[in-house]
């Protein structure tokens, strides 16, 4: 793939639009948490607060961001913490198949876990060397450059470790659930047998 190269359907976007559902949450750094649960190697739950959070491990990742709504931005730096780094501090158990990325609002989406451990999946807290803004997802959003942009939800507070695959919020109401922009995998109606639980 070349970094220039659009998926598919996709026009090249200048600057950044702003997309969600939902209002953009209050951040309030003295309750804020970042969870990982579910099926975890020791059964534990793991927390970090913010100060633990932004204290992790930092990288930075240049990567292009499609969105489903057929926009791309080409070539901007994610910095944050790689998703990685966060299975190596709460590993998952070994028969964990996916995992549902929990934001504000209830609000979730489920990826394979090979999409998930991606070298190039990142939790980001800055863009090209800025914090990123309330309406982009601050304090944490996470980037999944090979996918879709919905599979990386903004004001994301925690992960769960699953052993079978679950439909997040999208996913439920149409999108597909693998998300390969490449593959122009938009709706659930294109899905092929295997590649998302019944609807």
């Amino acid at each position: 793939m070349a970094g220039s190269e659009l998926p598919p359907g996709q026009r090249l976007q200048r600057g950044w639009p702003v997309t969600h559902y939902g209002p953009v949450p209050k951040f309030r750094p003295e309750r804020w948490e970042f969870r990982v649960f579910g099926a975890t190697a020791d059964g534990d739950k793991h927390t970090w607060n913010h100060e633990e959070f932004t204290a992790l491990p930092y990288t930075t990742v240049v990567a292009d961001l499609h969105c489903v709504t057929k926009f791309s931005m080409i070539g901007a730096e994610w910095g944050g913490v790689p998703a990685r780094v966060i299975l190596d501090l709460a590993p998952p158990a070994p028969d964990v198949t996916h995992v549902m990325v929990w934001a504000e609002y209830g609000f979730s989406s489920n990826l394979r876990l090979g999409d998930f451990s991606s070298d190039r999946a990142i939790f980001a807290t800055h863009k090209d060397g800025e914090l990123l803004t309330a309406e982009h997802g601050f304090p944490v959003r996470l980037v999944v450059p090979h996918l879709y942009a919905w599979k990386g939800p903004k004001w994301v507070r925690g992960v769960e470790y699953m052993t079978a695959d679950r439909r997040g919020f999208w996913e439920e109401r149409g999108y597909h659930n693998i998300g390969d922009p490449w593959k122009e995998q938009r709706y659930s109606y294109q899905e092929g047998p295997g590649e998302g639980p019944e609807l």
